[in-house]
């Protein structure tokens, strides 16, 4: 499906699956649709048989609160089955409030505290060049975390770092 299409039904299940739950931060997951839609469509290299390939490009949600986006675009692209977006914040699903590296197929890095995002994904950038990997590090960053110093510091220290 073309990246319209993906980041309009990125759109469709994340508000459905914020309804199934009776909660969620529908808005945030729809301010990325279309970013996440353009990574995981056109940009990155993945491989969803293989969601832990060690040179695969890896995504950092630091907006964790936005997951229901990330979760409809991984379920579209077969890291998991769609149904079980019906399952966001289910105590006995693994699709957690905030991402879960260690719970959901496909999820790089987990997130929940604002601020942290843009270090974690400095740090895989860097574990990329130091080990000779051949990934590109993305991370999504909310307009409220921006005031976190933590990310200023980052930004510095990527930069820096190059």
């Amino acid at each position: 499906m073309d990246t319209y299409e993906f980041a309009r039904q990125i759109r469709i299940l994340a508000l459905k699956s914020v309804y199934s739950a009776g909660c969620g931060h529908i808005t945030s997951a729809l301010s990325c649709a279309d970013i996440i839609a353009v990574l995981y469509n056109e940009k990155m290299d993945y491989d969803p048989s293989f969601p832990d390939y060690p040179d695969r490009d890896r995504l950092v949600l630091s907006k964790g609160h936005a997951c229901p986006a990330l979760y409809a675009a991984l379920a579209l692209k077969g890291f998991f089955d769609v149904a079980e977006l019906d399952n966001l914040r289910d105590i006995s699903g693994f699709l957690e409030g905030m991402p879960s590296m260690v719970l959901t197929p496909g999820v790089d890095m987990s997130s929940g505290s604002l601020g942290m995002g843009v270090s974690s994904a400095a740090g895989m950038a860097l574990a990329a060049r130091i080990n000779k990997r051949d990934y590109n590090v993305y991370a999504i960053v909310g307009d409220g975390e921006i005031n976190e110093g933590q990310i200023w510091e980052s930004f510095l220290f990527a930069a820096h770092n190059k």
